[in-house]
């Protein structure tokens, strides 16, 4: 029969779109879910570069939602994956692209 819900470390950085792909589901439309859930799957794979929450805290700080800094024993993102987890986000409109920002910012 399939599952009533989800636990979802994507949905910590974008609720509202995981949200959807589950009220899509619930509905019964398979192909909406699918749809909403397509920008949301380079967030799922990379939320998981690191252990868990540090890519998720480091998405948070990137997108305005909490302050920079990570208490021990976890340690900030490695410099190497914040373009992956940069990208991810950008996917999945949870921060503009960077070259539209810079575009924008020259005009």
């Amino acid at each position: 029969q399939g599952g009533d819900g989800v636990i979802s470390v994507t949905a910590n950085v974008a609720p509202a779109a995981v949200a959807a792909v589950m009220a899509s589901g619930r509905a019964g439309d398979a192909a909406a879910a699918l749809a909403a859930d397509g920008p949301l799957m380079a967030l799922h794979r990379d939320l998981f570069c690191e252990a868990n929450p540090i890519p998720v805290k480091w998405a948070l700080h990137k997108m305005g939602r909490m302050g920079e800094g990570i208490r021990s024993p976890l340690s900030p993102l490695g410099v190497a994956f914040q373009p992956r987890v940069a990208g991810a986000l950008q996917q999945a409109g949870c921060i503009a692209s960077e070259e539209g920002a810079s575009a924008a910012a020259g005009s």
